[in-house]
């Protein structure tokens, strides 16, 4: 933790300091309220050491001050009064613990154990809420495909270590639910977990959320902004759709992945992060590299453990797996459980190409479970493409003939090409045999 120390006397500053270094924390000091209040606005803080004594200032009125300001770091009161009432008034004023003087390291490492404790649990209590807001269905990080398999099996293998993890595949293929499942299983499990959105920002903006800035870094720049960097420090750092950071941040992503160092906006201290990254993208990054839009030595650090999730049109053993869970989940939501999908629906959704992966599958779920008026979820349930012609529903997987799905291709390939000559050969076929088998099916 970053601990700041505040003492008026220069021996207790000094010695607390080594001590705090020897725990593996970094002591930041302070001689007054004044240095103190300055410290906290340009440093990120987790801990507070206040003696109550500072000088002709009582500790404990700068500790009010703060509280009143709503800042809540946890603050570890000095005091060479240990009386009760000396004790209590600290507690009332918002210390989270207090230390009688002289104290030994020993007691100071217990006090401060607590306090990591308390963040840690304050951290995933508030991750927790943000899942449970999000109100996501039960995630099935099981298949039958053996691509998504492998995806997994590679993916769970890395969790264990620090290397960083690039996921690829279309929009809506369940990235995200696979980057937060490595955080799940790995030794940072019980840090945060942060993400940020790269498309959704602009340049300026993006870097700012990324790395933070001072304030009077830019316009709107009002006060002092810890980035999500900062924030996902000892845990891990999700860019989703890395592909869209534009080239002049790129430099920064490459230090901080590298040398675990960054400078927030408009600063110039260098500062540590000890951040797992995981990244994401549907775009494909090798093309972007030969295109100058993406550094390759960027690509090459990120790409330490690559796994590719495949599209949902690519995964038909596991389609309605999915859309049973799916079921399982917005049933119980809206109050319906007896609600069922008809084997119409049933085959209208596994004729569908779906072109938006799981998140269209989920959005419809969620959508017709809604609209159903029985106890059953028909096609007249379902969006209009779900309602497609016989004919034009004809696709490879569909329940149809061979004969049908050939007719049909024939059909097009013949439509497409100049002569009946052009066709054969973009079928494979000769000529003759394509002539007969035109005759035969009445395509003219």
């Amino acid at each position: 933790m970053n601990i700041l120390i505040v003492d008026d006397q220069a021996n207790v500053l000094r010695t607390t300091a080594y001590a705090l270094t020897a725990m593996g924390h970094t002591p930041v000091t302070a001689e007054n309220s004044r240095q103190a209040a300055r410290q906290l606005e340009t440093e990120k803080i987790d801990a507070l050491l206040l003696d109550v004594n500072l000088g002709t200032e009582n500790g404990l009125d700068f500790l009010s001050k703060i509280r009143a300001e709503g800042n809540l770091v946890p603050v570890i009161v000095f005091t060479a009064q240990t009386s009760v009432e000396s004790a209590v008034d600290a507690m009332k004023r918002g210390a989270y613990d207090y230390i009688p003087k002289p104290f030994i390291p020993e007691d100071l490492k217990q006090k401060l154990a607590k306090v990591d404790e308390h963040r840690r649990m304050q951290t995933k209590v508030a991750d927790l809420e943000t899942q449970v807001a999000k109100a996501h269905p039960t995630v099935m990080l099981e298949s039958n495909e053996p691509a998504v398999k492998s995806a997994y099996e590679t993916a769970f293998r890395a969790a264990a270590s620090n290397a960083t993890v690039l996921i690829l595949g279309p929009s809506g293929t369940g990235k995200t639910v696979l980057a937060r499942a490595v955080h799940d299983r790995s030794n940072r499990a019980d840090k945060a977990f942060v993400t940020i959105n790269c498309p959704s920002l602009s340049r300026e903006l993006l870097e700012s959320e990324l790395f933070g800035h001072v304030k009077g870094a830019f316009t709107g720049a009002l006060k002092d902004t810890w980035g999500k960097v900062a924030a996902a420090d000892e845990g891990t750092l999700f860019l989703d759709e890395i592909g869209e950071v534009p080239l002049e941040i790129q430099p920064k992503l490459l230090r901080l992945l590298q040398d675990r160092e960054y400078e927030r906006v408009g600063d110039t201290r260098t500062r540590k992060a000890n951040v797992r990254l995981i990244a994401a993208t549907n775009r494909d990054l090798a093309a972007e590299v030969a295109a100058g839009r993406f550094r390759e030595d960027l690509y090459y650090r990120l790409k330490v453990i690559a796994v590719e999730m495949p599209a949902l049109a690519d995964r038909p053993t596991d389609l309605l797996p999915l859309v049973d869970n799916y079921m399982r989940h917005f049933t119980r939501e809206q109050g319906r459980p007896s609600l069922q999908l008809s084997q119409e629906a049933r085959t209208a959704i596994v004729d569908y190409p779906w072109p938006g992966n799981l998140r269209e599958l989920r959005n419809l779920i969620e959508r017709s479970v809604i609209l159903a008026q029985d106890n059953e979820i028909t096609v007249a349930d379902l969006p209009a493409e779900f309602r497609e012609s016989e004919e034009t529903s004809l696709r490879p997987g569909h329940m149809v003939t061979i004969e049908a799905l050939e007719h049909e291709h024939i059909r097009r390939i013949i439509a497409k090409t100049e002569s009946l000559e052009k066709a054969a050969r973009t079928l494979g076929i000769d000529t003759a045999t394509l002539y007969r088998k035109r005759k035969r099916m009445g395509l003219g």
